[in-house]
């Protein structure tokens, strides 16, 4: 049976977020720009049967590994972003972006022979039409790691945590990941990992690792379709990769948090509705490594996580909650007055 956690205490929670704000977290991964396209449709195409859509607006985000800093930003944190960019309009638009939003990129380093990723999403009537992607997810070169990695030692010292944003797309290779995982915990850095399934094996000894059941169940071989099937994988991962913790977000059932205690704690989903879940995991391990820089239990972290998750994908594009905003919602779920 999964153990039954006291019910959270609104003051406790309270002094969580007020522990994270300012401090420092470092996120290496892959950096995006998510750019939007708004119209509306009205009539399919006489060249194939696909919706015109007549664009009305363009909007560019942060993506990726952007968004989890920006994630943290809105949270109260000081992110510092370590990744690549292209010598391109994209990456001009990033740098521009970090710098509006404050947020510190010293951390970028730019390749002319790499594109910035771009995701591109067509936006008609409220509704998703098409993305479309530009990227090269070939991984960066031995020299550009080595560039990275100094970027990552010259602010060591000073973060609380680090996230490893793997999206995938080349950035984050298994002899950078060997090399950050060790540096980190000879000083006794939280690592967090948000996951991609072709590096699964070199996620070893890290604080947490925060997949998806989908990216949990095929890195382990096992579909996860119900409670023992999600514990053998749970399970499975933990002792295989040696992790303190791992937190399986499951979607409409919420999310499992398995601890190397033995302890087993499953959070229901708190989202009211899921317009889109562009973006929720971010939001997930973000508010997770600030809670845990801001003294958190796991269980509490977790707990925080899911309830800002719940109010990310009840917007439509790649959302964030604000600290001010996570208050609120506790208070109103725990039934707290500050």
């Amino acid at each position: 049976m999964p153990d039954q956690p006291e019910k959270p205490d609104s003051q406790r929670l309270l002094g969580i977020i007020d522990g994270w704000q300012g401090k420092q977290v470092a996120i290496l991964g892959d950096v995006m720009l998510d750019r939007y396209m708004w119209g509306n449709v009205e009539r399919i195409s006489p060249e194939a049967p696909v919706p015109v859509v007549d664009v009305q607006n363009e909007t560019h985000l942060l993506g990726g590994a952007a968004n989890v800093a920006l994630n943290l930003k809105k949270l109260g944190c000081n992110p510092y972003v370590v990744g690549v960019i292209g010598s391109d309009f994209a990456g001009d638009e990033l740098t521009k972006l970090f710098s509006m939003l404050g947020i510190d990129s010293y951390g970028l380093e730019s390749d002319r022979y790499r594109p910035t990723t771009i995701k591109t999403r067509i936006i008609a009537n409220n509704q998703q039409v098409v993305r479309a992607d530009k990227e090269d997810s070939r991984e960066i070169d031995e020299d550009l790691q080595k560039r990275l990695l100094a970027k990552l030692e010259d602010r060591l010292s000073g973060i609380s945590a680090l996230i490893i944003s793997d999206y995938g797309k080349g950035v984050v290779t298994k002899a950078l990941l060997d090399r950050v995982i060790s540096m980190c915990r000879e000083d006794s850095i939280f690592i967090a990992v948000d996951p991609k399934d072709v590096h699964f094996k070199s996620y070893r000894r890290v604080s947490v690792i925060t997949p998806n059941h989908h990216e949990a169940g095929f890195a382990y071989g096992l579909k996860i379709r119900d409670e023992d099937s999600l514990k053998e994988v749970g399970w499975g991962l933990l002792k295989n990769l040696e992790l303190e913790s791992i937190l399986i977000t499951r979607g409409a059932d919420g999310m499992a948090l398995f601890l190397r205690d033995g302890s087993l704690f499953l959070l229901p989903t708190v989202a009211q509705r899921v317009f889109d879940v562009t973006g929720a995991g971010d939001t997930a391990i973000s508010s997770y490594v600030a809670a845990t820089a801001g003294g958190a239990s796991p269980y509490d972290a977790a707990y925080i996580s899911n309830q800002a998750a719940g109010v990310v994908v009840g917007e439509l594009g790649t959302a964030q909650v604000s600290a001010d905003k996570l208050r609120e919602v506790l208070m109103a779920v725990t039934g707290g007055t500050e």
